[in-house]
């Protein structure tokens, strides 16, 4: 049986659409406030929302929950590990002033460098995947409750 696309794919387009929404956070200087992090989730959301769905039609009658679950978390993980490559790079290469700037809003008497911050963004990123695939498979996942007849007639007793 041929192998799905649909985590590579959309893991590339959710990837590209965080990287796009932080460079525009970046270009208005607005990319270290913790609040605009809220869009990222949106992007995460509608990405997996529809990786899933196009992962279901392309299963048909064959979809299966675990095979759903695996394909969104591939999904994410995808997303995660390309968006993580990337702020990487700009942390270190492209703009080397961000790391202080974000961390002036906290105080902290540890020392925190570039790997903490990455590997909390990549935690961040998985934990994100992991509830939002577990909360939309809710939604695409066959129900085991009986279909209701509504000409049946009460039993009486």
């Amino acid at each position: 049986m041929k192998k799905s696309t649909i985590p590579v794919t959309y893991g590339l387009l959710i990837a590209a659409g965080l990287i796009v929404y932080f460079l525009l956070l970046s270009l208005i200087g607005v990319q270290t406030k913790p609040v605009f992090s809220l869009g990222n989730g949106i992007i995460v959301a509608l990405g997996l929302y529809k990786a899933m769905k196009n992962y279901k039609q392309e299963k048909g009658s064959d979809f299966e929950y675990q095979k759903g679950f695996m394909a969104g978390l591939f999904t994410g993980f995808n997303a995660t590990i390309v968006f993580i490559i990337f702020f990487a790079i700009y942390v270190t290469n492209i703009n080397t002033n961000f790391l202080p700037e974000m961390l002036a809003n906290w105080s902290s008497h540890y020392h925190v460098g570039v790997g903490i911050v990455v590997f909390v963004a990549a935690v961040m990123g998985f934990a994100t995947t992991f509830v939002l695939t577990l909360s939309f498979m809710q939604l695409f996942k066959e129900s085991w409750n009986p279909k209701k007849n509504h000409n049946s007639k009460p039993v009486e007793v």
